[in-house]
């Protein structure tokens, strides 16, 4: 069964200033989502609320197949959000790629097979052994992707995931990205401007003044205005 999440009537609030009023929104399995809006309109919030780290004042969020986790009804074992600024332990790169696995207490010689498997994938093997607080923002980008990677997840939230990158680090979070896409991942990216990993969206949505708006895609907005 296809993994969907689905959004019903979800606001927001902080004291008497309403953030947002979201009254729907479905996503399905495989889609690639590009979520923007100019910064403090609530785009890292929504997320957040949708990959269960935060609670609305109101509303729904669901995904199904649901599978909850043992300490929490909220989040979901196949959803990750990856912050804006990537969190790193202080301790080596592979292990922090190999965090996630072992708190699901797997056996440690596919750990270990994995961990090389993902350090491979986001080009941090020549990297395995140096401190993570050490990387650049670039290279600890693709060390929170190649941990999102590592646990397989079927819907994944990037919240401004090229902030501050020079033109080549946006290019390989950009293909790293589309590799995640190709191998069936959702994704919903937060970013409030265009780039090479937004291009890869086929659904653009825009949060501004509090209301979702979905947005054709700009070839279709040319076709119809031919007619």
């Amino acid at each position: 069964m296809g993994l969907e999440l689905k959004v019903r009537n979800l606001v927001k609030r902080f004291g008497t200033r309403e953030l947002f009023h979201i009254e729907q929104l479905q996503v399905q399995e495989g889609q690639s989502l590009h979520l923007k809006g100019e910064n403090g309109v609530g785009k890292t919030t929504l997320m957040k609320i949708m990959a269960g780290l935060e609670k609305p004042c109101s509303g729904d969020v669901s995904i199904t197949p649901s599978h909850r986790r043992w300490w929490s009804d909220r989040l979901h074992p196949e959803v990750i959000y990856l912050h804006q600024t990537p969190y790193v332990f202080m301790s080596k790169v592979v292990d922090n790629v190999a965090y996630g696995l072992k708190l699901r207490k797997g056996n440690r010689h596919d750990i270990n097979s994995k961990v090389q498997q993902a350090l491979e994938w986001a080009r941090l093997e020549h990297l395995a052994e140096q401190p993570a607080y050490s990387l650049s923002g670039g290279e600890r980008q693709r060390l929170a992707l190649a941990r999102a990677w590592i646990l397989a997840p079927r819907l994944l939230f990037l919240d401004e995931p090229t902030a501050n990158l020079d033109r080549h680090s946006v290019s390989t979070v950009a293909e790293l990205v589309r590799q995640l896409l190709e191998q069936g991942t959702t994704i919903m990216v937060s970013s409030h401007q265009s780039n090479s990993v937004t291009e890869l969206c086929s659904r653009h949505l825009h949060l501004e003044h509090g209301t979702l708006h979905e947005i054709e895609p700009l070839i279709e907005v040319k076709r119809y205005a031919q007619h």
